[in-house]
């Protein structure tokens, strides 16, 4: 316990803002997370020690016999104390009161100011910013105690507060002072005595502060020895040529939380008009919360080295698998360094970062094709939500995507190979969109486009429907889906064995497409002769103009569309079955049983079931009881 010198009386003040409205709000509004306070006293100590060390370039004595910075937690479970100290600059009388007594008046800011002035600060690895910090103490403590001991000076003072109005100061005992620097004692609310514990202790210095350029080490009671919990390095601050991929993989596993390797590790610095390093990976296997819907990222923020929030948002939400951190000196922070202010820095950084990244993919993608696969077998469908969101890389982003197609057989295609492999004349990339690989394999939409060998873009993923009605092309080629609009593949030389329908039907067929046409006049829009059907006899699709077939059923399966547009039905003039029917001119109700259920034949064809099962049910027992009735 430190106690006055003798003779020497405390003097009181009161504190130079309105503290009973001001520290309520400290303790109840700036910060929603009580951990912080150890994480705001570990800041200031970090640059008490980043003070004494630019201060003693010219002045190398303030060093003394103890040139090695460092930062100790020592705990005292049975009288519910936490002490934090550094052997940095330390605090004379003056400087306590104008530090500790003015609420909101930072000596690391004016610091700064000093340093700036003198154009002489370009390193000094400064966090605080306003001043606040210190007073986040009072969350946890009813009570706090501060000795100090400025680098070479004989005196040592003590500041004591319990935060509701006022506090003392007074000359404190040298032989409990420390040598140099700043201790803080904390006498802890009864609900907080959790943080005398050594897990939870090393727990929060891990996450907030395991790489503030200090190290930090803690002692788990009296005369016990120190342990050390960080080493004061920063792996993002080494050169890249100096760190071995195992830590590379041991660092993101702490950053990620899981155990895989990363796909890809993208780790730079930036320079210029704002600096900041970034240290990023992408996981080799998806994240449980990959698909949450609130979509958030994975990035820290730190600035010089102390954690500051993961909420920020660092990068866009479609690479929001992504984990790792940006480490930077330039942004404005907002009291509590738990919000950030909305800034251009900001913006800057989120722009270089994100550039970044998506670079590196471009060039995992040219350099190793396997690799890439992988990666987007994991995180194509997010990276696919930004061509629909992120206008400034659609273009890059087209180009990265890989596709399962119809030419593609086991493997996944780009938008180049397409192109490349396209039919002459062919000005459109067509795609089918769905949302099961073996149904849209067997979609009868398909046939005719199979037949000529014209390649199609087989589209799983839900946000497909979205990005390629935002897209309007890809190297001057448009995205036209096959379900809606006519097929138009008569445009097309037939390829050899092409089965594919002329479109072109007899006057026989003409008759029943026309009766076909007011029979289902309810349920379709029109009913026409199809060119792109080969094995099926009809299939359905969407006109021309709104939506395709599969953006419609996401639309009313999201309650923002209340009912489809009627389809066309498309019939296959040289199909057997249409022909019987067209055929059948003396049994009307035959006629008009077998129309229906070819409509619904299409409908169970698109992955719909028939609109009405029972009378479904019942024109199938009457064609079946029919044909199997004896000749």
């Amino acid at each position: 316990m430190t106690t006055t010198t003798a003779g020497t009386p405390a003097e009181s003040h009161v504190f130079e803002a309105d503290v009973a409205r001001l520290l309520h709000m400290m303790v109840h509004s700036v910060y929603s997370d009580k951990d912080v306070f150890l994480r705001e006293l570990i800041s200031n100590a970090a640059d008490a020690c980043e003070k004494l060390r630019y201060e003693a370039i010219a002045a190398p004595d303030l060093l003394a016999q103890d040139p090695s910075s460092r930062i100790v937690l020592s705990l005292d479970e049975d009288n519910r104390r936490l002490l934090v100290e550094d052997n940095g600059i330390g605090m004379s009388h003056d400087e306590m009161i104008e530090a500790l007594g003015t609420i909101a008046r930072s000596g690391t800011r004016a610091f700064m100011e000093r340093i700036e002035a003198n154009k002489a600060g370009e390193g000094a690895q400064l966090i605080g910013q306003f001043g606040v910090g210190f007073y986040s103490s009072f969350m946890v403590a009813d009570r706090v105690d501060v000795v100090s001991r400025r680098a070479g000076s004989q005196q040592a003072w003590l500041w004591s507060s319990d935060g509701k109005g006022s506090y003392s100061i007074a000359s404190a005992d040298l032989a409990e002072a420390p040598a140099r620097g700043t201790r803080i004692a904390l006498h802890l609310m009864e609900d907080a005595k959790t943080y005398t514990s050594r897990w939870t202790l090393e727990r929060i210095v891990k996450e907030q502060s395991g790489h503030v350029p200090v190290p930090i080490t803690i002692i788990e009671k009296a005369g016990a020895e120190p342990t050390e919990l960080t080493d004061g390095t920063a792996l993002w601050t080494k050169p890249k040529s100096d760190i071995p991929p195992e830590q590379y993989t041991d660092f993101y596993r702490s950053v990620s939380g899981q155990y895989d390797d990363p796909a890809l590790t993208v780790h730079f610095r930036a320079e210029g008009r704002h600096e900041y390093t970034a240290l990023a990976f992408v996981p080799g296997s998806q994240p449980f919360d990959l698909f949450d819907p609130d979509r958030k990222g994975r990035m820290k923020l730190y600035v010089k080295r102390v954690f500051i929030t993961d909420d920020a948002e660092l990068l866009p939400r479609y690479l929001r698998f992504v984990r790792g951190l940006v480490d930077t000196a330039d942004l404005p922070l907002n009291l509590s360094r738990e919000m950030i202010q909305d800034s251009p820095t900001l913006a800057a950084i989120r722009k270089g970062v994100t550039g970044r990244i998506v670079k590196d993919l471009e060039k995992l993608a040219e350099n190793d094709a396997d690799a890439f696969l992988k990666l987007w077998d994991n995180f194509g469908s997010v990276i696919k939500e930004g061509i629909y969101e992120d206008f400034e890389r659609r273009a890059q982003l087209m180009a990265l995507a890989r596709f399962r197609t119809t030419a593609s057989g086991e493997g996944q295609r780009s938008l180049a190979d397409y192109i490349r492999d396209a039919k002459e004349g062919q000005d459109t990339i067509y795609f089918l969109a769905g949302g099961n690989l073996e149904q849209l394999k067997a979609s009868p939409q398909l046939e005719g486009f199979r037949a000529r060998s014209i390649e199609v873009l087989l589209l799983t993923d839900p946000v497909d429907s979205f990005w390629v009605t935002n897209a309007p092309e890809f190297e001057g080629k448009s995205f036209k889906s096959i379900t809606q609009g006519a097929a138009d593949l008569a445009k097309f030389a037939k390829s050899e064995g092409d089965t594919a329908a002329t479109g072109t039907a007899s006057a026989e067929v003409q008759d029943f497409i026309a009766f076909a046409r007011e029979k289902l006049a309810g349920e379709v829009s029109d009913v026409r002769s199809s060119d792109r059907l080969t094995e099926s006899a009809a299939c359905l699709v969407a006109s021309e103009q709104g939506y395709d077939r599969q953006m419609e059923r996401i639309l009313q399966g999201a309650g923002r569309l209340q009912s489809a547009a009627k389809p066309i039905l498309e019939i296959n003039p040289d199909h057997p079955t249409v022909k019987a029917i067209a055929a059948e001119t003396t049994d009307a109700t035959l006629r008009e049983d077998a129309t229906l259920l070819l409509l619904d034949q299409a409908r169970v064809l698109d992955g719909d079931k028939p609109a009405d099962p029972r009378a479904f049910a019942g024109r199938l027992s009457r064609l079946m009881e029919l044909s199997l009735k004896p000749a």
